[in-house]
């Protein structure tokens, strides 16, 4: 007999089990996740109005390092920050050399006025707002930014957006709706109006088989807490669907990364 699966009639334990589903999955996220286009850092430079180059930078929700990683080869000094141990596993198997800490943004683990940047990849929405802005503009100097992003599906895109019409109806409206949040965009990022986000989106693209696309579409938390059987076949019949469109078994994923950005005083 299985364990109950957490539904969103019961939203704490389904969001708790959305959080940390990702633990048991890291490798595979690793594997197949999107990574974040160079123009995204242009950005993320001229909203913060500094280079990376140098800038003290706390990541956080620093996953398996994907955008860790990025920040590091564009010359940022990171402290990565991490909640959840298979996640950390796979960042420390990747980055030996990133400093990696385990934490959460609700109570960072990091001294005052310590960073020049804070970064959220994907990752603002696992926070509580109401904690996670104090704790950000605590661990920032003053002229500090803080950086939120994530990768967002073009729904002008026409097969991204019947894509997401069949997640819709295999996960349920509410759950899709969900896991098609990125994150809690401008004013919804910080409810209680500290902080004054600039924003900016940044389109781009890349080619991957169609396994890759497929493995990187169960690694989302919405499909990682159901059970894995149904899951296996949703993503057999995406195949089918997908190979119309890519025959040559070569999917062509487009991205809208939303970007916002804030500086403190």
């Amino acid at each position: 007999m299985t364990a109950a699966q957490p539904t969103p009639a019961d939203p704490h334990a389904f969001h708790a089990a959305r959080a940390g589903s990702f633990n048991s999955a890291a490798a595979r996220y690793a594997a197949n996740r999107p990574s974040y286009p160079p123009a995204l850092f242009d950005a993320v430079e001229e909203l913060a109005g500094r280079p990376l180059s140098g800038a003290r930078t706390v990541d956080v929700g620093a996953g398996t390092g994907i955008a860790t990683a990025l920040l590091h080869a564009r010359g940022a000094d990171v402290l990565a920050v991490e909640p959840g141990a298979g996640m950390a596993a796979e960042f420390r198997r990747a980055l030996p050399h990133i400093p990696l800490v385990r934490g959460d943004g609700n109570a960072l683990p990091v001294a005052d006025a310590h960073a020049d940047l804070v970064t959220y990849a994907q990752a603002w929405h696992w926070t509580d707002p109401a904690r996670s802005v104090p704790e950000a503009l605590r661990v920032l100097r003053p002229g500090g930014a803080l950086a939120l992003w994530w990768n967002t599906h073009p729904l002008d895109v026409q097969w991204i957006a019947e894509a997401g019409r069949r997640v819709a109806r295999f996960l349920g409206a509410d759950v899709a709706a969900e896991a098609s949040k990125p994150g809690k965009p401008d004013q919804q990022a910080d409810p209680g109006g500290r902080l004054d986000f600039a924003r900016r989106t940044v389109r781009w693209s890349r080619r991957v088989p169609i396994d890759t696309h497929l493995a990187n579409v169960g690694s989302h938390s919405a499909f990682l807490v159901v059970p894995e059987e149904r899951t296996a076949a949703f993503l057999e019949e995406e195949r089918a669907y997908l190979l119309e469109i890519f025959p040559d078994g070569t999917v062509e994923e487009t991205y809208d990364v939303l970007l916002l950005v804030a500086r403190t005083p």
